[in-house]
């Protein structure tokens, strides 16, 4: 299990975790697909993470999500942890789960790295926290 913090773009479907759901935006329909963003973080960060289909009406907020096999990468200019077609989600609890708002590893600059064509290293935080679901407080 990989803590948020640690995740990094990436074209290959690796990533397992576990966060809690903590805001869901509006969904949107792109040809037959219906599609909706979703605030995540567990103890470690956040990050924006992309809903799929069925998967929109299936999660709401205080929901415990483990993911298998997702993937960290850009879809439409936006970074977004998701599923993928190999990757899996699951409810696996509700409401009991320690976690940070911040930092938001969405909102981070990634640059290929100089030592390797194959890696993302962090240039720049972007914003502390995530630009699309400001804090409420």
């Amino acid at each position: 299990m990989v803590s948020l913090k640690d995740i990094v773009p990436a074209a290959q479907n690796n990533i397992d975790t576990k966060f809690i759901l903590l805001d869901k935006g509006s969904k949107t329909v792109e040809g037959h697909n219906k599609t909706c963003l979703a605030l995540v973080a567990d103890e470690t960060a956040a990050v924006h993470f992309q809903l799929w289909g069925d998967e929109c009406d299936a999660f709401e907020p205080g929901d415990i999500i483990q993911l298998a096999n997702g993937i960290f990468s850009y879809n439409r200019n936006s970074l977004v942890l998701r599923a993928g077609r190999r990757g899996k989600v699951d409810k696996v609890g509700e409401f009991t789960m320690v976690f940070v708002e911040t930092p938001n590893m969405s909102e981070i600059h990634w640059v290929p790295d100089p030592n390797n064509s194959t890696k993302y290293i962090q240039e720049a935080v972007i914003s502390p926290h995530s630009r699309i679901f400001p804090p409420k407080y």
